[in-house]
């Protein structure tokens, strides 16, 4: 018999969002199964199913012979409408169960502006927004994901984030709700409080948190004592074999294709890049353990396009090998290999076109910077040299189109800097045309810098939305004069991300005013609506560019102090302070460790305090004298260009704020409108 839920999927788009049933799905028996799991990702199916941290847990819970897994998605304005029309709760895909009938709600946090659309699911689901309204036996709601190592701003709504890589930490968290429900249950708090226990997760209900008469944090402090004073996040030392019978969407989404992670974390040091910080340490999968996956993956998807996954895929060891062995294995019958990350190198452009196999269109880089001296601020080891022969060989070797990525509003970063991208452009549109003509395209895409937390920028002020628009003037006159495509974010949405990616438990209110106001999809541009936010401000008497604009202090306690990411602060403050010196970092992959803190980690850091003693391999021998060579290149070639713009650092004392130079004033000839 049809439900009301299920005759309500037929009115909608794209209703394929919400039957489930797809090849590979795993649909389990409801009764046998003492613990039930609903994994949760806040945004639409087509992206979320694209997400393969939530198929890797959805595998590892299911293949438990105690509990299943189903998968829910936020649903999209029609089907909302007519959930709420019918007073009907969202379900999950597999069996249909409304969310409050599920023991865990896991959510994943893969990006800030998804955080109204948590509290909606939750009001769909008809789980209590928050915590402290939670009977004993409703359903327990844990996060995880790179939003969970900055828990504030969610922690009224949220039971428990898990914190790091999933793979171990799910199984803990399953092991301990288990055997708490085979006991008969309890009061809520002894599962927080034993759920606190395990390492790497951290429960909001068991910490209090002080202010200071200014507004800044005085101490984050447990309450109780199963509440750890820091709680560091999981580390998988040994990735666990791939995913090789994923889900098979029946609707096109946005990763259409068979993915494998080929390598986890990165150590190039980024100082801008959360992801570079919180993913350490660096670990591969061999070349014959791809492979193997690779064949397995095609013949249980019917896909032919294989994602090699990774933050830089082509810092792999042993890219080449794999790409080669990939081919000659797989190339006959049709194999496309898409590589979504890579260095601005030829190497990479190389490797580009190995798997392209003469379908060259568009080839993506990511200098994020246009001037050396703002490259070499932000730590990206990248020269110009670099950028340029990059374009060379791919618009000589039949590429037609490249992508190239930027960031506006960095720290220390003028309008100089923002005028050499354009520079930049115009040099690489010219190899361009020397190559194929009026055949060469090239367009500059920007993404507004954003300060996040456990990373080197964690101190830095947000740049005000007016300096962002004056800038993206500036970019979109050079561009269009230069023959370059130009693409730009809001403004006020980056503002938002801002305070969401650093704020303190005062944001949680915020948040809640918010939604209830209507502010949902903040992701989507179409229906993000900054009033709405901004009267949340103003009615919670939270003043957004205090979490935003505000230069933090050095020694100021961060609302994440109590978190643990890996990296040490003392690690961080010197990166932050390296900035003003114009000092890069070199990648402990290929040179000495910088002892991020990392090495603290038991087996999982290549390279151990004990070893840092003298750094020395063999004297004289080939791959000493490789690395030396390659240190040499880069402090030669990211030597900065002589600008005239002085940004001389400025003796600091321990407390004082991160001083930043003085934008220069550049009105923009035009509206942006």
């Amino acid at each position: 018999m049809t439900t009301v839920y299920e005759s309500l999927i037929p009115q909608v788009q794209r209703p394929a969002r919400y039957t489930g049933g797809e090849l590979n799905s795993i649909t389990k028996d409801w009764v046998q199964h003492e613990l039930r799991v609903a994994l949760a990702y806040p945004d639409l199916y087509d992206l979320g199913m694209s997400n393969l941290g939530l198929m890797i847990l959805y595998d590892i819970i299911n293949r438990r012979e105690d509990a299943l897994a189903e998968r829910v998605f936020s649903p999209w304005i029609d089907f909302e409408e007519l959930l709420r029309q019918h007073d009907e709760p969202l379900r999950s895909l597999e069996t249909k169960h409304p969310l409050y009938e599920f023991d865990v709600l896991g959510v994943t946090l893969q990006y800030e502006a998804c955080y109204s659309n948590v509290l909606n699911m939750l009001d769909l689901g008809k789980i209590a927004l928050r915590t402290e309204d939670r009977t004993d036996d409703e359903t327990i709601v844990i996060a995880g994901g790179s939003g969970a190592l900055e828990p504030e701003p969610l922690s009224p709504f949220i039971d428990a984030f898990a914190l790091g890589e999933g793979e171990e930490i799910i199984r803990d968290i399953c092991d301990v709700i288990s055997a708490w429900k085979l006991r008969g249950g309890g009061p809520r708090r002894e599962l927080h409080r034993k759920l606190a226990r395990i390492d790497g997760v951290y429960v909001p209900s068991l910490y209090n948190v002080r202010y200071q008469d200014d507004g800044t944090i005085d101490m984050i402090e447990p309450v109780d004592d199963a509440a750890p004073g820091r709680v560091s996040r999981r580390v998988v030392q040994v990735l666990e074999p791939p995913i090789t019978k994923p889900i098979v969407p029946y609707i096109e989404v946005i990763h259409n294709r068979a993915t494998i992670e080929i390598q986890r974390g990165c150590t190039q040091g980024c100082r801008f890049c959360q992801a570079g910080m919180i993913y350490r340490p660096s670990r591969e999968r061999t070349v014959e353990e791809v492979v193997q996956a690779a064949g397995e993956l095609l013949a249980n998807t019917g896909y032919d396009e294989l994602s090699l996954m990774s933050l830089s895929t082509t810092d792999h060891s042993e890219i080449a090998p794999m790409v080669n062995q990939l081919m000659d294995v797989y190339g006959d019958r049709g194999l496309k290999i898409s590589i979504p990350s890579t260095r601005v190198d030829s190497f990479s452009v190389d490797i580009s076109a190995a798997v392209a196999r003469g379908k060259k269109r568009t080839l993506t880089l990511a200098p994020e910077a246009g001037s050396q001296r703002l490259r070499n601020t932000i730590s990206k080891l990248v020269s110009e040299a670099d950028i340029l022969t990059a374009a060379e060989n791919a618009f000589g070797g039949g590429w037609t189109s490249i992508k190239m990525y930027f960031m506006v509003g960095q720290p220390t970063e003028t309008d100089h800097d923002i005028e050499e991208i354009i520079r930049i452009a115009a040099e690489v549109k010219a190899i361009g045309r020397k190559h194929i003509g009026t055949r060469a395209r090239v367009r500059v895409s920007t993404s507004n810098f954003i300060p996040k937390a456990h990373t080197p920028y964690q101190w830095s002020p947000q740049c005000d939305p007016e300096t962002l628009r004056r800038r993206h003037q500036i970019l979109r006159n050079g561009c269009r004069k230069i023959g370059v495509q130009f693409t730009w974010e809001d403004p006020e949405k980056s503002l938002l991300e801002a305070v969401l990616s650093r704020g303190d438990r005062r944001i949680g209110d915020v948040i809640e005013k918010a939604w209830r106001a209507g502010a949902k999809f903040d992701a989507w541009s179409e229906h993000h609506d900054w009033s709405l936010w901004d009267a949340a401000f103003e009615e919670c008497g939270v003043d957004p560019s205090f979490h935003a604009y505000r230069t933090r202090e050095l020694w100021e306690t961060h609302p994440w102090a109590h978190i643990h990411g890996g990296t040490e602060a003392s690690y961080l403050r010197g990166e932050w302070l390296k900035t003003l010196e114009q000092e890069i970092t070199l990648d402990c992959k290929r040179d000495p460790c910088n002892v991020c803190g990392m090495q603290n980690f038991d087996n999982s850091c290549k390279v151990k305090i004990a070893d840092l003693v003298q750094y020395k391999i063999h004297d004289n021998s080939p791959q000493e004298e490789r690395l030396m060579q390659e240190r040499e290149r880069l402090l030669v070639n990211l030597n900065p260009i002589d600008t005239g713009i002085q940004i001389s650092p400025r003796p600091m004392a321990a407390g004082t704020s991160f001083p930043l130079p003085v934008r220069d004033e550049v009105q923009p000839t035009s509206s942006m409108n």
